[in-house]
């Protein structure tokens, strides 16, 4: 992954239900994902107009940028992803999983584009788009019209099919339909082993990556949802552990022939050079011993910090499930799933938790110098925790100086040091928990 601090500068709490919490705390209708919204899909031609998201610059006067498109068309990735399938690896993937076509298979154009149903397909829609403004915001068809109109209001465009984005419940839920997966498009283990990258994802690092193509302004604020960085980035992690374990529950998923999913677990546990004795015993989690696959706790871990935080009691909880789990790898797939299912118990409860949670100032405080110190006490040994612990720096740092927290005159020794902290994790082939642990204790020094 880039490391934040340069790149700046240069589900579902119980996915097998139709319920969900909103930010809001309140429980509601899960929104209908746009891929299966069984809306009419128009394509981009129907916003770029110029008078509508084409223009050039953002527009005086008016309440939105109007350049999302043009946006969208030149800076950000996901225009780009149809594309991604026309490329040698990607031929390489459809021929080892049998596909005839990666940009024509519906494995691959289920995430690499918006892929609706063909009879939701307009006349104007065209799957080479990529991943553009339907895949995020819904098939346009009903909400297109009443979306512009003087009395529109944001609660009516969603009534009329407009997908919640604003809501990081419910954007998490989208975003990790595809960078993880779920019970409708998933990459599997089979599928990294034909050659796709490991999946890696963060909601509030990643949201703050792509080009923004709005402005959380006054106005903004009026009409929508704005969650800050922290309650996002906490409600993403324990979104991020439930799908994993959903995987592992789904009887459809959780096992592949002797195995279980084995994108559930560490990928590093396996995936390392046979020359490299590079093996460490973590500190606070379940000793497994070297050579046992570790279930991917890399979220967990990230919780763990949070959760002591906002209901100790639920942290105990929380270590001790995240214990039995890993414990319970090594004994039978009963017991395993018996053990993931005693850990959702406690994990669903956290994004309603933090959803209700106004973290503060001291909070983040708090939060930094825990995820710091389990790193300096070997917590982050495998590569997965250590990427996680990065980004989540990353977003309390942005946090803690958006509302003052930290000291002008400490920022550009802050941001040094930060960016030692993501070049520690830029690579995971040459990943040294040993150079990561350094990086933190240079961190650790910034911002004191």
């Amino acid at each position: 992954m880039l490391g934040r601090a340069r790149v700046l500068t240069l589900v579902l709490a119980t996915v097998a239900s139709v319920a969900f919490v909103s930010s809001s705390g309140s429980a509601q209708q899960a929104p209908k994902m746009p891929i299966a919204d069984g809306e009419l899909h128009l394509g981009v031609a129907s916003c770029a107009g110029s008078t509508c998201h084409g223009a050039a610059a953002p527009l005086p006067g008016s309440n939105v940028l109007q350049n999302e498109f043009v946006t969208w068309q030149q800076k950000d990735q996901h225009h780009k992803a149809y594309e991604v399938l026309l490329n040698d690896r990607s031929k390489r993937i459809a021929r080892n999983l049998g596909l005839e076509a990666a940009h024509t298979a519906d494995l691959c154009l289920d995430c690499h584009a918006d892929n609706p149903p063909k009879d939701k397909q307009y006349v104007t829609f065209q799957v080479t788009d990529g991943v553009s403004c339907e895949s995020c915001h819904g098939g346009a068809g009903r909400w297109i019209g009443s979306h512009i109109v003087p009395t529109a209001t944001h609660a009516n465009n969603i009534q009329n099919g407009l997908y919640p984005t604003d809501d990081p419940v419910a954007r998490a839920r989208l975003c990790l339909s595809c960078h993880f997966g779920d019970d409708t498009r998933f990459v599997s283990h089979r599928i990294m082993g034909a050659g796709h990258p490991r999946m890696s994802f963060e909601l509030d690092t990643f949201t703050a990556l792509q080009p923004a193509h709005f402005t959380v302004d006054r106005d903004y604020r009026q009409r929508k949802q704005a969650a800050n960085g922290i309650q996002t980035w906490a409600i993403g992690q324990a979104m991020s552990i439930n799908v994993i374990l959903d995987t592992m529950l789904d009887p459809k998923r959780g096992m592949d022939g002797l195995f279980p999913e084995l994108v559930a677990f560490d990928c590093h546990a396996c995936h390392s050079p046979m020359s490299a004795l590079e093996w460490a015993p973590r500190t606070g989690t379940a000793a497994l011993g070297p050579g046992t696959p570790r279930f991917n706790d890399a979220n967990l871990l990230m919780l763990q910090v949070i959760t002591d935080q906002v209901d100790p009691g639920l942290g105990r909880q929380l270590r001790d499930r995240t214990n039995a789990l890993h414990t319970a790898t090594r004994a039978d797939h009963s017991a395993m799933l018996g053990a993931a299912r005693a850990l959702k118990g406690v994990t669903a409860q956290l994004i309603n938790l933090f959803a209700q949670r106004d973290f503060k100032a001291e909070d983040m405080k708090v939060l930094l110098d825990g995820i710091v110190a389990n790193g300096l006490s070997g917590e982050y040994v495998d590569y997965a925790g250590a990427e996680q612990a990065s980004m989540a720096i990353g977003t309390i740092v942005t946090a803690m100086q958006n509302v003052g927290a930290l000291k002008k005159d400490q920022m550009d020794a802050i941001n040094t040091a930060l960016d030692k902290v993501f070049e520690a994790v830029d690579d995971d082939e040459k990943y040294r928990p040993q150079t990561f642990v350094a990086s933190l204790r240079g961190f650790q020094q910034s911002v004191r």
